[in-house]
């Protein structure tokens, strides 16, 4: 069988400095974890990532490389000798499928000596190149503003010829950047935030807050389908599920209706410190948007912020709703948030929440209700399910 070669391109890893090789053989373990069982090599050299595999395994490997952090862009490539007539053979070769497979007639060439001793230019090359592709197919047009197609050419240790990269996730490879537990609710935002850490190197973990019988089954699925889904970005994902109904029920009867939410949002917040120091991960996550609710105030967010011993990242703090469901749909969560399936932070808010809380007051309200027994007890409870990257069915 015919093998593939794909070139990737690490993007930001090729910024770092002595720890480069760190981020790299996270990157190669990050790929090796989601393509066990697939015979492939990979190796790195010259700012560039190399992968080869058999033809009948590239679907695989175009889903992973799609679906892994640290991967600025990839495709399947041609090499061949540092020779221009080599490079002038492969190149005619590519033209002729991009023709077949009807790309179009407007191209392009651009190349990238990184070998300054190869005798011809970037710009020497592309030109080379784009001549040679007209003379054997008179009906292309070179259009550098608008192609339909591009040759990329790399002169590096070989000659690496591809057309149209596909763009990656980017940032940096999962597990070098610590570890967090993202607050994970039914919604459309915290899926996101969990996604925008997860593509900048962190390990995730989630929580979620289970409230039977006021939240059913279908609600759990919900939230498992959504941990199942990051997990094919971020190659796995432990979810602890937290027995919440007797907490929330405490919060409503002996509490003040009106701070309900905020109670209910303290109390998510302390168990889940609590969860992640015992994990020994290294902070929160949440999918808090300044002002989008009324927990997510600048007064609120100081008073819920000060239940966790633990630095509490916040994604999208800045960003606004329209671009978090952009993105929720990029990533393919958008579709499962969106299912009818309330969480228990719905079901227990009280119809006009504070907005504007004393955040003294709302403490000593909290050290009344007397819910530190039903917190360790929900913490000492918990059910853990774990979510593994899944390969396309055969």
């Amino acid at each position: 069988m015919n093998e593939v070669l794909y070139l990737i391109k690490p993007g930001e890893l090729t910024l770092k400095g002595k720890n480069r090789k760190f981020f790299e053989d996270r990157l190669q373990s990050s790929i090796h974890k989601k393509l066990e069982g697939i015979p492939f090599k990979i190796w790195n050299r010259s700012g560039r990532m190399y992968i080869e595999v058999e033809e009948g395994f590239s679907a695989e490997v175009d889903r992973c490389l799609r679906t892994t952090p640290g991967i600025a862009g990839f495709a399947p490539t041609v090499g061949c000798e540092k020779d221009p007539s080599q490079l002038v053979q492969k190149a005619l070769e590519l033209g002729g499928i991009a023709l077949r497979k009807g790309r179009g007639k407007r191209f392009k060439v651009e190349a990238r000596r990184e070998d300054k001793g190869f005798p011809l230019t970037s710009y020497q090359i592309a030109c080379t190149l784009g001549a040679e592709l007209q003379k054997e197919y008179p009906e292309l047009i070179v259009d550098l503003h608008h192609p339909d197609w591009t040759l990329y050419v790399e002169i590096r240790d070989r000659g690496y010829l591809y057309i149209d990269s596909e763009r990656g996730l980017r940032g940096l490879p999962v597990g070098t950047s610590g570890r967090g537990l993202l607050l994970l609710s039914g919604g459309i935002d915290s899926p996101v935030a969990g996604f925008l850490m997860g593509v900048r190197g962190m390990v995730i973990e989630a929580v979620y807050f289970h409230s039977p019988p006021y939240t059913g089954e279908q609600a759990l699925k919900k939230v498992e389908s959504l941990s199942e889904r990051l997990a094919q970005l971020t190659g796995s994902l432990t979810l602890h599920v937290v027995p919440f109904t007797e907490i929330q029920v405490a919060i409503r009867d002996r509490g003040v209706w009106d701070e309900a939410t905020l109670m209910n949002r303290a109390a998510m917040m302390r168990i889940a410190f609590r969860i992640a120091t015992r994990r020994k991960l290294h902070c929160l996550i949440t999918g808090e948007s300044l002002g989008q609710v009324a927990s997510q105030t600048i007064e609120s967010i100081r008073f819920t912020n000060g239940f966790a011993d633990l630095p509490v990242l916040r994604p999208l703090i800045g960003l606004d709703k329209e671009w978090i469901m952009e993105k929720a749909r990029e990533i393919g969560t958008y579709d499962i948030s969106i299912l009818p399936y309330e969480d228990c932070c719905s079901l227990f808010s009280p119809p006009h929440p504070l907005t504007r809380p004393n955040p003294y007051i709302l403490q000593q309200h909290w050290e009344t209700l007397g819910i530190e027994e039903l917190l360790e007890a929900a913490v000492a409870t918990v059910e853990r399910k774990h979510f593994t990257y899944s390969k396309l069915p055969k």
